[in-house]
């Protein structure tokens, strides 16, 4: 079976597309199973609000705009990351802790390394939605998946402000994560921009090493 990209002028129909069926049994079956064994089910529907909505916009326009499966292996491990994460909190999560005692580090940074994930692994996808489905020029289609790391980082870290200030203030502390780190929400909204322009830059490498080009583009 076929695995397309970006560019495939195809795409593969659920039924017969083994590939997003492997993905949608293994992200539900691991959702379940971070809500089962969560120790902190407040935090995790707050934390998995944007899951919620992200899994019910990639289902209610699948019949129109269906990605490539390159773009839904990295929404898929992108998805998966947070779940995780959501299950223990950012702070609390065991692998984070493991990476700490590992490297010798000072604090849990699996949320940092999901921040940078959010921008590595989702700017592929969205420069798909620019590039095939919105008709954009090929340049705005690089840059755009860039500056929506920094626009929505910001407005991710804004979210996070209000519903542990003002809405949600017994969750307040571990759904922030921040550890002690006042410079926590910059480095986060930076590490998603920083993994969005290294996404580009490998997108862009490749295609030039490998001369793959885009309907319309000059050999």
């Amino acid at each position: 079976m076929d695995f397309t990209n970006a560019i495939s002028k195809h795409r593969t129909p659920f039924l017969q597309n083994n590939w997003l069926k492997l993905y949608t049994l293994l992200f539900f079956g691991l959702w379940i199973y971070t809500f089962i064994g969560t120790p902190d089910y407040p935090n995790w529907f707050l934390e998995n609000v944007l899951t919620f909505v992200a899994v019910g916009v990639l289902i209610f326009t699948y019949r129109r705009y269906q990605f490539s499966d390159l773009s839904y292996t990295l929404i898929f491990v992108y998805l998966s990351l947070h779940v995780y994460g959501a299950m223990y909190t950012y702070a609390e999560n065991p692998f984070g802790y493991w990476l700490q005692e590992v490297t010798g580090g000072e604090r849990n940074h699996y949320d940092r390394i999901v921040h940078f994930c959010f921008g590595f692994m989702l700017a592929y996808p969205l420069r798909e939605v620019f590039l095939k489905w919105v008709g954009f020029p090929r340049w705005v289609s690089w840059a755009l998946p860039i500056e929506l790391a920094l626009s929505m980082g910001a407005a991710y870290e804004l979210v996070e402000w209000a519903v542990a200030d003002i809405f949600f203030k017994e969750q307040g502390a571990s759904y922030l994560g921040t550890q002690g780190d006042v410079w926590d929400a910059q480095k986060d909204i930076f590490l998603a921009v920083l993994g969005a322009i290294l996404a580009t830059a490998i997108v862009s490498a490749g295609k030039k090493v490998f001369n793959i080009y885009e309907e319309g583009e000059k050999l």
